[in-house]
């Protein structure tokens, strides 16, 4: 089994109780109007071609699309699909979905591409990169990920705070399981992203223009729903 094979599984596996981490999904109406916010500031006016790779269960198509964009969902799980499908069903909204690996997107061309902490899970995470750019030749990019792994002293100790307080709560673990061994060794950026190269990788693969910013009001009411 390769490695992609390995991540499908691991990702069909975990859709049907994915939702229920408070990171996979907004918890509030105030958190989901925040990245409603988000992908208006962003997003070309509507009604743009979006695709989003990596969409899982629709964390950003589905308000994408509720802005009255046309967004195809791409991602390596069906099962993912599967949800992210039965939800757009339910509040009246059409968004095709393609299963496929994150560097094998549909041809385009598209105005904008969006993704939410996948580059993490790639085992090549730059390749993607330039084909999202071949799928989007004159377009932008929306990538929003986080300072994973060692990162600063402070962040590394809110890390382990949040999981002590989730393991005090008895919260529900966000995935089933993890990766085995052999996955996270193949996978360049499993042990942690830097946002700064990040931006460096995206410029590298054609997004010219890409720069950071700090999701504030998104953070803002992540902690209110603690």
């Amino acid at each position: 089994m390769d490695v992609h094979e390995s991540v499908q599984q691991f990702w069909d596996h975990d859709a049907p109780t994915y939702d229920r981490s408070a990171t996979h999904w907004p918890q509030t109406a105030a958190e989901q109007a925040a990245w409603t916010r988000l992908l208006q500031r962003a997003l070309p006016p509507p009604p743009a071609r979006v695709l989003d790779v990596g969409a899982g269960t629709g964390f950003l198509a589905l308000p994408a699309a509720r802005l009255g964009h046309d967004v195809t969902a791409l991602d390596l799980s069906p099962a993912m699909l599967e949800q992210l499908t039965d939800k757009a069903h339910a509040a009246g909204l059409a968004v095709p979905t393609v299963a496929a690996p994150a560097h094998q997107p549909p041809a385009g061309p598209f105005d904008a591409v969006v993704s939410r902490h996948l580059l993490w899970t790639l085992p090549d995470p730059w390749a993607a990169l330039r084909r999202w750019r071949g799928a989007c030749p004159e377009g932008q990019l929306l990538l929003v990920e986080g300072a994973w792994g060692a990162g600063e002293p402070g962040q590394r100790w809110r890390a382990w705070a949040h999981a002590g307080l989730r393991r005090v709560r008895r919260a529900q673990p966000a995935h089933h399981g993890s990766y085995d061994a052999a996955v996270w060794q193949a996978l360049p950026l499993s042990g942690g992203t830097d946002p700064s190269a990040v931006v460096e990788a995206a410029r590298g693969a054609g997004w010219r223009d890409a720069g950071l910013a700090r999701l504030r009001d998104v953070e803002w009411t992540r902690r209110r729903a603690r």
